[in-house]
């Protein structure tokens, strides 16, 4: 049986410190971000958003199978986390049944305007 192991009051420290880092590169500021640190069923972390309030909630696993922890990377992780964030308009309009043409050029304009920032030139 695989015992669980925690990611520790520092290493949550460091995620939240690290995505905020991330979220201010990526022009993310008029998020406002929540963070918890509980378990996760078969993940390291997650993010919920509620775009409409401009609202996320991000977790970091408090209860990792130990093998998994090994493996875990509290740096890489809340990079990916705030690419969620970064991708959530697209992701948003995209399960929503109606979207007219205008919103998701929108949402790819805001996408791309943020990634020009981010990608060197050649």
């Amino acid at each position: 049986m695989a015992r669980n192991k925690r990611f520790t009051v520092k290493e949550f420290g460091t995620f939240k410190t690290e995505f905020t880092r991330w979220q201010k590169r990526f022009g993310l500021d008029g998020y406002v971000v929540f963070f918890s640190h509980e378990p996760l069923d078969d993940c390291f972390a997650d993010i919920s958003v509620n775009q409409k309030e401009m609202a996320a909630k991000v977790r970091l696993n408090s209860a990792l199978k130990e093998a998994d922890y090994v493996d875990a990377d509290v740096l890489g992780t809340a990079k990916h986390e705030a690419i969620h964030l970064l991708c959530e308009r697209v992701t948003t309009y995209g399960y929503t049944r109606f979207v007219t043409k205008d919103q998701m050029y929108e949402a790819e304009e805001e996408l791309v305007r943020r990634l020009e920032g981010l990608i060197p030139d050649a």
